[in-house]
């Protein structure tokens, strides 16, 4: 007989379970509404739609494509690059299958459906400690805050679609854990480590940061004389889940683990379970990739200093990807919080809430790398998000607990939740971000695919490289993960060069790179050889006999200098948005290899005009301005008088026609290219002038023994290397 105060309980349970159900709902669909007004914006605005979709709008995004679109088909080229047997390719094709939508619009919509889950974790945890309105706060806030937003908005097909959402879920299944000593707690959390691994190959430093973090706790209990049989358990469970192995290998030994544990069989002799698991997961090399890691984004240098015989230095990468650099406090507090007076005031609430619930101490590492952020790049505040969002969330609960009236009460969270959520939604509205390219550059690019096949190498700068595999199935030397120094230094030497020099060099950079690939399936080389990590320029050097690599360099120029046999076809893609990052293009080869002093950086100033008076036009180049003397074939720049020798206008007629006036002004001086259907004036030195990109995209003046156009528009241009 069920007594009336079960029957309480029993009702109260179900009334807390379906209020937990309701709240999630609520977050998701609002989630997803504000996720979406980027749709709402630019609906109908046929520039960014391709196929009758809209494209995706971040350029790693066209990685997963890549890999998804190969997995779907079917098939890809050896050596291609295409991450097919990635979980985000696997995801991505597994809804294209049981969806009745396109593929372009499944890695459009991805994102914002994905991302929006996180309010589960949020709730979730919010009902442990049996404040969900709480979790419901939090999770509206956490859902679409500044930062998270920026990267899940739809279009932003990424692996950030889940990289909140499964650490949230993993703390959330650790709390539980903790808190409740349950076995199945510990499954859990050895197979969301699994899947979090799968999903993102980086996610072992939160792994091993809240591993750390337990062990904390596990010592605490040992001093205080408390059992700690289950967080033992539970980090032996973590430890064998965080190995360097295969996925699948991990999975059985979780799976072995928990059934042994059913049985009965763990326990006596888990110390030894547990140290072994420990031994293995550094045997494995479980700590390498973290240390990696923090090399790249903390411990980073500008210059990058091979081990091999020539002793090279490469310009680093990582000192021109914005994500990964300093940012002021408030940017910092406005992505984590949407402003910074809510920033501050989540971090006490944060504090309040741990006093409270002592359990919440476990979103540290979360905190910790969202923290990272603030002197290694504005990509990590992501993390802090949820954690921060908790301390608002409480802190306005408990300052509402201050309240005498049940109405002022509720009229302080609501007006409270509205200013917290209010900024986080301008900035949603305000941040209209654009998809990669624009129809009219696809459409370069799948003409492209037309001409070309998919053994053939199109080269171009490292942003546009995964954007050129998906349209133009094709191969490319750099891309958004493939981009070391020494990778981008034959590239941007190409870009940047006179077009003998860069004709040779690119035949020698793709071929020399299809070797390795035929060495290694030959079994001719180890896979962690010295002469497979050392890079083509320096291969190519040694090769060609010289010590020296500024010696080789030079001798391209040569016209004895013999080349490679031609394998495949090389195509050059030359889009106007180039102009606008050439000076950072050419930092890569604007260097000394063999000391890594920087050489003289070009100049290439890409100005608008902003005012003329009679002969004199003022152009405006960020906070600087320069004053343009046509008649006087000057430019001042402060109180220099510089001169020069030639100016140029190129413009586009109706048809699309390319049309150049060079007007040659005195003997020496820099020059000025006025694109006219750009309203852009690029001042140039001569070095620059004669560069590969400047004669080939800007001013259509290619040698004819070394390229042919293929494509000529615009917005971009292609030309087939005929070496």
């Amino acid at each position: 007989m069920i007594t009336k105060k079960e029957k309480s309980d029993i009702k109260m349970k179900k009334i807390f379970k379906d209020k937990t159900y309701f709240y999630i709902f609520i977050a998701y669909i609002f989630s997803l509404l504000v996720h979406s007004i980027w749709v709402y914006q630019f609906y109908g605005y046929q520039p960014f739609m391709w196929n009758g979709q809209f494209m995706i709008n971040t350029n790693d995004g066209y990685f997963w494509a890549e890999g998804a679109r190969d997995l779907i088909n079917g098939n890809h080229q050896k050596h291609d690059l295409s991450p097919i047997y990635t979980a985000p390719a696997f995801l991505t094709a597994f809804f294209y299958k049981i969806l009745p939508f396109s593929f372009e619009t499944i890695i459009f919509y991805m994102s914002a459906f994905l991302s929006s889950l996180v309010v589960i974790p949020i709730i979730l945890i919010a009902k442990e400690i049996k404040r969900l309105e709480v979790g419901l706060v939090t999770a509206l806030l956490a859902s679409i805050a500044w930062s998270y937003y920026n990267r899940t908005l739809v279009g932003y097909y990424d692996t950030d679609m889940l990289n909140i959402v499964l650490p949230t879920f993993l703390l959330w299944s650790l709390m539980v854990a903790l808190y409740t000593k349950k076995e199945k707690y510990l499954l859990y959390t050895g197979l969301e480590i699994i899947i979090y691994r799968a999903w993102y190959p980086q996610s072992y430093s939160l792994e091993f940061a809240f591993f750390i973090l337990i062990m904390f706790y596990m010592g605490y209990q040992y001093y205080k004389k408390q059992d700690f049989t289950y967080t033992l358990t539970l980090l032996t469970f973590m430890m064998f889940a965080m190995m360097g192995l295969n996925g699948w290998i991990r999975l059985v030994v979780v799976l072995g683990l928990y059934f042994s544990l059913k049985k009965g069989l763990l326990k006596q002799y888990l110390y030894y379970i547990f140290w072994f698991s420990i031994i293995m997961f550094f045997l494995t090399g479980g700590f390498s990739p973290m240390w990696g890691k923090l090399k790249s984004y903390v411990f980073r240098d500008s210059i990058e200093a091979t081990k091999d015989i020539l002793q090279l230095h490469f310009f680093s990468t990582m000192q021109t990807v914005r994500e990964a650099g300093k940012i002021p406090f408030e940017v910092f507090a406005n992505r984590i919080s949407g402003h910074s007076i809510t920033f501050i005031l989540s971090v006490v609430g944060y504090i309040l809430m741990v006093r409270k619930y002592p359990i919440m101490l476990l979103g540290l590492p979360m905190i910790g790398l969202g923290f990272l952020a603030y002197n290694s790049g504005l990509r990590f505040t992501i993390y802090a998000i949820p954690i921060l969002s908790f301390g608002i969330a409480y802190l306005i609960f408990e300052i509402a607990n201050f309240f005498q009236h049940a109405i002022l009460k509720k009229v302080f969270v609501i007006t409270s939740v509205f200013l917290i959520v209010l900024p986080n939604i301008y900035h949603a509205w305000e941040y209209r971000v654009p998809t990669v390219f624009i129809k009219d550059e696809v459409k370069v690019l799948d003409d492209l695919k037309h001409v070309s096949s998919r053994e053939d190498y199109v080269i171009s700068w490292w942003d546009y490289g995964y954007p050129i595999r998906y349209y133009s199935d094709v191969k490319t030397l750099v891309d958004g993960g493939k981009h070391s120094g020494s990778v981008n230094f034959p590239v941007s030497y190409i870009l940047t060069h006179e077009q003998i020099k860069a004709a040779k060099l690119a035949r020698l950079d793709v071929e020399y790179t299809e070797k390795k690939f035929h060495l290694i399936d030959e079994g001719k080389i180890e896979k962690n050889s010295l002469e497979l990590k050392r890079s083509n320029i320096a291969q190519m050097t040694l090769d060609y006999g010289f010590d020296n690599v500024n010696d080789f360099l030079t001798s391209l120029e040569l016209p004895e200098t013999k080349l490679p046999q031609k394998t495949r076809d090389i195509y050059l893609y030359l889009p106007k948005k180039m102009i606008n990052i050439f000076p950072t293009v050419a930092k890569f080869s604007s260097i000394d290899l063999t000391s890594g002093k920087t050489i003289t950086e070009p100049v290439f100033l890409v100005t608008r005009p902003i005012k003329k008076q009679g002969n004199i036009i003022e152009l405006a180049y960020g906070k600087s301005r320069f004053l343009f003397d046509l008649q006087k074939a000057t430019i001042k720049a402060g109180n220099k008088e510089l001169p020069i020798s030639t100016f140029i206008v190129t413009h586009y007629d109706k048809k699309l026609k390319f049309h150049k006036n060079i007007q040659n002004l005195s003997f020496y001086g820099f020059v000025v290219i006025y694109m006219e259907s750009y309203n852009t004036f690029v001042i140039l030195d001569q070095n620059t002038y004669q560069s590969t990109y400047v004669q080939l995209f800007m001013l259509e003046n290619y040698n004819k023994k070394y390229y042919e156009p293929v494509l000529l528009t615009p917005f971009a241009k292609v030309y087939k290397l005929k070496i």
